[in-house]
């Protein structure tokens, strides 16, 4: 189905009851940011904060998320919208099964209708197998650019993956660099010169 409005969308998007994730869920977490942003993060599901605040990336995960935004000069208010493959949380975070990202698919793809991206940031190794290649391995190309459809997508570590694995953070500030890079290059950010800090 196509929408031309967002409040018709998100109306029928918070009714749904397409797949079992129905059952367990507190409420659906639609998405957030700014809808007039070009520039969309996709991570693979709600979690337990999320399942509760109805917003997505509001948890440990999400607050780290903010603060590798920050470091970039990046704010998930007014650069960009964020929203997940499934819009219900899993049963204990598990990742979501095969036939519930295509139930609930067409929510994400309607919403990336409406915003009409030129980049898309998948958050973790799910969302990028599903939008960008089946066999995406996340820890070899996370920070490398892809176009497929006119859009430039590249995939970055999950923040909950970065907080168990503090290791990995440097290498995933440094795909905000080249995200910064890339928005810079199509106009939809002011060039900015950063100071060499630690990672967040």
């Amino acid at each position: 189905m196509t929408y031309s409005s967002w409040e018709t969308l998100k109306k029928d998007c918070l009714s749904c009851e397409k797949c079992q994730l129905k059952n367990g869920r507190t409420q659906v977490v639609f998405g957030t940011g700014n809808r007039q942003a070009k520039v969309l993060f996709i991570g693979e599901g709600p979690g337990e904060q999320e399942d509760k605040q109805g917003k997505p990336f509001v948890g440990r995960s999400g607050q780290y998320l903010d603060k590798m935004l920050a470091a970039v000069g990046l704010d998930r208010n007014k650069d960009l919208y964020i929203a997940n493959i499934v819009k219900c949380r899993p049963p204990q975070n598990r990742d979501p099964q095969p036939e519930e990202q295509e139930a609930c698919l067409p929510w994400l793809r309607a919403q990336t209708a409406l915003i009409r991206p030129k980049i898309i940031v998948c958050l973790g190794r799910i969302a990028a197998m599903k939008l960008i290649r089946p066999d995406f391995k996340i820890t070899r190309e996370h920070g490398i650019f892809f176009e497929k459809a006119g859009v430039a997508m590249m995939a970055t570590l999950h923040p909950a993956a970065l907080l168990r694995n503090p290791a990995a953070k440097p290498g995933a500030l440094q795909d905000m660099l080249a995200l910064r890079t890339k928005m810079e290059e199509l106009g939809l950010a002011e060039p900015e010169t950063f100071p060499d800090e630690p990672c967040p």
